[in-house]
């Protein structure tokens, strides 16, 4: 549910440094020659992603903040050959146009605490991303690390995220705009 036009934006979210010593770590890179700027548009216009991902089943954003980002739910599919796996998350979001950086904690479903950054960044006349995802597992006694290490981050966060990364950087190549 998104406020009515009229309601103030709240003031981004605090979400910190990325924390970089957590038991699971993925990371996903992706190279284009479309512009960086563009890339960017893509990655953070979230409420789009649907348009470009077929493995994206919806997103929402919430709530707005003042930064372009807010409280998001998003919703995917982990494909598994003909089978899809359905995935759930809510997040809050940070939007940082000047570092082309966009922030995700996710404070809902079972990645609860999982840490995710996309950077965008100019290499020579490429535009190179990537997408960071951190996490200590769910708060599963005695298996939550080791689910988090073993499973959900190199078959579902690395399969979605694989696929993000492929699908928004083939957006931006094909010329794809975001609605102003």
């Amino acid at each position: 549910m998104t406020a009515p036009a009229n309601t103030p934006l709240r003031a981004p979210f605090k979400l910190g440094p990325m924390p970089l010593r957590r038991a699971m770590m993925t990371v996903d890179t992706g190279e284009t020659e479309a512009d960086p700027d563009v890339v960017f548009r893509l990655v953070a216009d979230v409420e789009g992603w649907p348009r470009h991902l077929a493995h994206y089943r919806w997103v929402t954003l919430r709530e707005r903040t003042r930064d372009g980002g807010g409280m998001v739910e998003m919703a995917a599919n982990r494909p598994f050959g003909p089978l899809n796996w359905p995935t759930w998350w809510l997040s809050h979001m940070t939007v940082d146009a000047d570092a082309r950086s966009v922030r995700f904690r996710h404070i809902g479903g079972i990645t609860t605490g999982m840490d995710v950054e996309w950077l965008v960044k100019r290499s020579g006349t490429r535009t190179h991303v990537t997408l960071l995802h951190v996490w200590d597992g769910p708060s599963w006694p005695l298996i939550g690390t080791i689910a988090a290490v073993g499973v959900i981050g190199p078959v579902f966060v690395h399969g979605i995220a694989s696929r993000t990364m492929a699908g928004l950087l083939a957006a931006a190549e094909r010329g794809a705009t975001v609605p102003q």
